[in-house]
């Protein structure tokens, strides 16, 4: 999608309509008809008025008006239906594009957009908002049409009956249009605010939902809630503050809007008694300026959902005009799978988190990264799986830098697999094999039971077939990681990065997973970042991370002997009692 309209809410949604734009011509075209059918009545009131004014007795000449009357209502009734109908097909094709944009946007933004953006806002701005577009869509678009030309074309017949009595009719309307005014007075800001309201409910109601386990384990349930209460009420006084304001001037123009006889009856009799005015064009001008209002009241109020527009577009552009990272397309040449990085720095919006990092991580060897929490091992570690485009330096896979290669290129060289791995609410089965959508059912039990998680998959209570829940919900946390490893496994990529991949499992389970990895990834790029240093000492090379910088690196016995802070971090996991003093 074209993000040159990203500052131009309209120019933005006539962008996602023009595909379907024969769908709403057709559709402003039978509203107009419908609309014009149903002023017919209107005449025709004004012209038996007239006849039994003039002592018309003939029931024929009534009929037939009362006939075509009928006939009018019931083709306005069809022909707006129709209408509707074909806003809407054309509007939910809009909608249906719209939010197929927003996912796959998602899918080349950089994941620090994703991982920083709460989850509540991110659903509200792909169904939520896009829902909104639904009424400005199908019915602003016909109806308000429509109901603006037809009281423009009574207001031109009666400006050629007796244009003083056209003028007359319309003394309301500047009244209602002030109290519209008053009405519609920092609708912008206001509705943005109940916007803004609405996002940070919807973002504790998830967080507390998801959270739940935790609130309960900590007793924390009366803090958790009063935050969630605390945001419903505060959305909901948002709301009824700013319904307070309007509706002293929404009460005074539906009362005076409509009311166009308080000036036409009494000016019209005056015209009549002075002989400038027939009964004739008094009863015709009477009746057909009732028609007006009513039309023009019912598109005033469509102007209400056209002002959301640049609140609602606003949100979705904040998800369309995200930068993306910028990748060529096809494949590259690449000599090896070495990794390197040179002079790598990267910061977290105004906080620098690698501050000129220098690695050099040879092809076919294993590479783990260790350090103190926040030193920066996970971002090293997103940074050459491409998660977010380095700051300054450079990284580079077989002598390309990584902006050299495709994404699509990319993902299949590495596979990346964290604590908090997303599986999907389908089977064991299935997840598995999202790592080769090809893979028969028996390469995903055979890569189980290599992986070594096929005997606790057994005993899930449908086996390979077990629904595993929304994000995996019906599993341990160790559970899932080790479906998450199978399923990275299955992939068969040359380059494995193992963050943290193992942080749920108990040392036993953990250990035969270790082993299986060792196995599974022979002759393939590995790098790992230890949850527990006992997993890594018979790395190729341990990199110890500080503060942003490589601070040493070396096998186990090398940096026992030669660096302070792995000794001391080594010194305090044997502490813990997990493996024996080396």
């Amino acid at each position: 999608m074209n993000q040159s309209q990203g500052g131009n809410p309209f120019g933005r949604l006539m962008e996602l309509a023009r595909p379907h734009k024969m769908g709403y011509v057709v559709s402003v075209v039978l509203a107009v008809l419908g609309v014009a059918f149903g002023i017919v009545p209107y005449f025709a009131t004004a012209r038996m008025t007239i006849a039994l004014l003039s002592g018309n007795r003939d029931v024929s000449f009534y009929m037939g008006w009362c006939l075509l009357s009928g006939s009018c209502f019931v083709l306005k009734a069809i022909l707006m239906g129709i209408s509707t109908g074909a806003s809407h097909e054309a509007t939910f094709e809009v909608l249906s594009e719209a939010r197929r944009e927003s996912a796959s946007k998602l899918t080349r933004v950089p994941m620090g957009y994703i991982l920083n953006t709460p989850s509540g806002q991110l659903k509200n701005g792909m169904v939520e908002r896009i829902e909104q577009l639904e009424v400005p869509l199908a019915h602003v678009v016909p109806e308000m049409t429509s109901n603006l030309l037809v009281p423009a074309a009574i207001l031109v017949y009666l400006f050629l009956l007796d244009w003083r009595m056209a003028l007359i009719s319309l003394i309301t309307i500047p009244v209602g249009m002030l109290c519209y005014l008053g009405m519609m007075k920092e609708y912008p800001k206001k509705y943005g605010e109940v916007v803004k309201a609405g996002n940070h409910m919807s973002a504790v109601t998830v967080e507390y939902i998801g959270g739940i386990e935790v609130i309960k384990a900590f007793n924390q349930a009366e803090h958790s809630y009063q935050r969630f209460t605390d945001a419903v009420h505060a959305n909901a006084n948002l709301i009824l503050d700013w319904m307070k304001d309007t509706q002293k001037y929404s009460a005074v123009m539906m009362s005076v809007w409509p009311a166009a006889l308080i000036s036409v009856l009494p000016v019209g009799c005056l015209f009549y008694r002075n002989s400038s005015l027939s009964a004739a064009t008094f009863i015709t001008v009477t009746v057909l300026s009732l028609g007006i209002a009513g039309p023009l009241v019912a598109a005033m109020f469509f102007t209400d959902d056209i002002a959301k527009i640049g609140t609602v577009m606003g949100e979705i552009d904040g998800i369309l005009n995200q930068p993306e990272l910028v990748r060529p397309e096809g494949k590259c040449d690449l000599r090896n799978f070495d990794i390197s990085l040179e002079k790598v720095h990267f910061a977290y919006g105004e906080k620098e988190v690698l501050t000129g990092v220098d690695l050099a991580i040879p092809q076919g060897k294993m590479t783990a990264l260790v350090g103190p929490s926040g030193s920066g091992k996970s971002t090293i570690a997103k940074l050459i799986a491409s998660f977010w485009d380095v700051t300054g330096g450079l990284i580079t896979i077989g002598d390309k830098s990584v902006k050299e290669i495709s994404a699509d290129q990319l993902n299949d060289l590495i596979s990346y697999v964290s604590q908090d791995n997303y599986l999907f609410n389908d089977t064991v089965r299935n997840n598995i094999r999202m790592g080769k959508p090809g893979a028969s059912d028996a390469e995903v039990e055979q890569i189980a039971r290599a992986s070594g998680c096929h005997e606790f998959i057994l005993n899930l209570e449908h086996g390979y077939e077990t629904v595993v829940g929304g994000a995996g919900g019906h599993l341990s946390g160790g559970e899932r990681q080790r479906i998450v490893i199978a399923r990275a496994i299955l992939k068969n990529t040359p380059i494995v990065i193992l963050d943290e991949a193992s942080s749920y499992m108990d040392p036993e389970n953990e250990a035969v997973i270790q082993d299986a990895l060792s196995r599974l990834t022979k002759g393939k790029t590995l790098i790992v970042i230890a949850h527990r240093l006992s997993t890594v000492t018979e790395a190729d090379q341990i990199v110890v991370v500080k503060d942003g910088k490589i601070f040493a690196k070396g096998t186990h016995g090398e940096l026992l002997k030669e660096c302070s802070l792995y000794h001391s971090m080594w010194t305090a996991h044997i502490g813990a009692g997990e493996v024996k003093p080396a």
